[in-house]
């Protein structure tokens, strides 16, 4: 009976490691879209494929109203960039592309996204 406790107990912690969601990551983060800048902390949060979400630390949203930016990897080097306002409009910033100058940085048409 004891075992079975234990076994039991062992497949639970074992389930609830596996299940735990990673934690935010806090980042400093360089925002520029359409003349407004973001320079601060934020928090990084990876998903799979490499596909991350920044938020502001202090501030509620970022310059210009995005209270979240996620980045979508399409391919490497390629990614979909999207920021979700206070509004809850899901907004596409368009596509970017990894900067080889800077690795931490994203490039689109008219925004610059870097997190360090």
């Amino acid at each position: 009976m004891i075992i079975r406790k234990l076994a039991f107990a062992s497949i639970l912690i074992a389930a609830g490691i596996v299940a735990a969601p990673a934690q935010a990551k806090i980042a400093r983060c360089v925002i520029d879209s359409e003349g407004t800048s973001y320079r601060g902390p934020c928090q990084y949060n990876v998903a799979r494929g490499g596909t991350f979400t920044l938020t502001p630390v202090r501030e509620r949203t970022f310059a210009g109203g995005a209270l979240s930016i996620t980045v979508y990897m399409v391919r490497p080097g390629v990614a979909d960039v999207r920021g979700l306002t206070d509004a809850g409009v899901n907004s596409r910033w368009g596509r970017a592309v990894r900067s080889r100058r800077d690795r931490a940085c994203w490039a689109g048409e008219d925004f610059t996204i870097c997190a360090y």
